[in-house]
């Protein structure tokens, strides 16, 4: 049965990523910055390059692609949760090259900003801490 807390929204921060950042690591200064523990992320812009992960369910681990070309960010989604005692980032983002071709996964650090808006849902509430969930394999929320 799925488990949900209530949480009221907070404040709303809007900015633009500094050029030739490492965008996840960039994201989550901004949220250790302004103690944001629980919260939504949504981005759009560009990259010069690119590290997106997938995870593979049967071994249990990620597997990471690298792309050394420019691309446009047609989404970046995640949230903001609690991890070792700290603002974690769980992003995922859709990249599009200069063919139309897209590609994405979980975002990962190497990603580097050519140009990137976001905005950041900041929430009150029961906060929620990440652990390892033992039939994913994976630092899920506690709930």
């Amino acid at each position: 049965m799925a488990k949900s807390i209530k949480i009221s929204q907070n404040n709303i921060i809007i900015g633009k990523l500094s050029y030739d950042s490492d965008l996840l690591e960039e994201l989550t200064g901004i949220c250790i910055e302004k103690n944001i523990t629980l919260g939504k992320i949504e981005a759009i812009g560009a990259v010069k390059r690119s590290c997106v992960g997938f995870y593979d369910q049967t071994s249990m681990e990620y597997n990471f692609l690298n792309f050394d070309t420019p691309s446009e960010i047609l989404s970046l989604t995640g949230n903001i949760s609690i991890k070792d005692n700290k603002p974690f980032v769980h992003a995922h983002i859709l990249l599009a090259d200069e063919s139309g071709n897209s590609y994405g996964g979980h975002l990962a650090p190497g990603t580097i900003v050519f140009a990137c808006e976001f905005i950041i849902y900041s929430f009150s509430g029961a906060g929620l801490k990440r652990g390892m969930d033992d039939e994913t394999g994976l630092p899920l929320w506690n709930i």
